[in-house]
């Protein structure tokens, strides 16, 4: 049984997503960052967590693959040389997009405004312009490992509609092209109608 804890305009969204994706049941708490009940099962009060039979994961991507793995959908099998693309595609986007994406949000509003440098904001938007086009070079189809989507597909997804919201430049058309591709699906669809609901 899945009880998701974190608020679906957060990164909780991803696991949102993939959970409607797989088709499976399970109980969603709004939280908080920092909540008291987050805090329980994350130290570092961040979202989102997964209760799985009530053992807490923590981390979108580490419960991402987590729920790719299990299910055996929208993953390479570990251990396969596909596999090890679709990671390095993963970490690429959590450091180079995700990255420039979230420090910019930090200094925007997540930081405390005294601490704030504003000045770094130009610098992340160039640096996902950078990131996004050496994205975009990788990838192998009409997903980011072929025909088929997988982790990275999500993560990537996420962070475009992230960027978009902050006024970040568009990513290189191949990548925008796998977004529109990612939310037309049903289950996207589905997980926005959910939060509006």
């Amino acid at each position: 049984m899945y009880t998701l804890l974190g608020s679906g305009q957060s990164r909780t969204f991803r696991i949102l997503w993939m959970l409607e994706e797989l088709g499976e049941s399970f109980d969603w708490l709004p939280e908080a960052p920092h909540s008291e009940k987050v805090r329980e099962h994350s130290n570092l009060g961040k979202l989102p967590v997964l209760l799985v039979d009530g053992t807490p994961l923590t981390d979108s991507v580490a419960i991402m693959t987590y729920l790719a793995d299990s299910h055996d959908r929208f993953t390479a099998a570990p251990g396969t040389l596909e596999r090890a693309f679709q990671d390095s595609l993963t970490n690429q986007i959590l450091d180079e997009i995700e990255g420039a994406v979230w420090t910019s949000a930090k200094h925007s509003f997540v930081l405390p405004e005294k601490i704030r440098v504003p000045e770094i904001k130009p610098v992340c938007q160039k640096e996902f312009a950078r990131s996004t086009a050496k994205l975009a070079e990788r990838a192998r189809g009409g997903y980011l490992t072929g025909d088929t989507p997988t982790v990275p597909d999500f993560l990537l997804t996420h962070c475009l509609n992230w960027a978009r919201t902050a006024k970040f430049p568009d990513a290189p058309e191949a990548l925008v092209a796998i977004g529109e591709r990612m939310r037309a699906r049903p289950a996207f669809q589905a997980t926005v109608a959910r939060l509006k609901g």
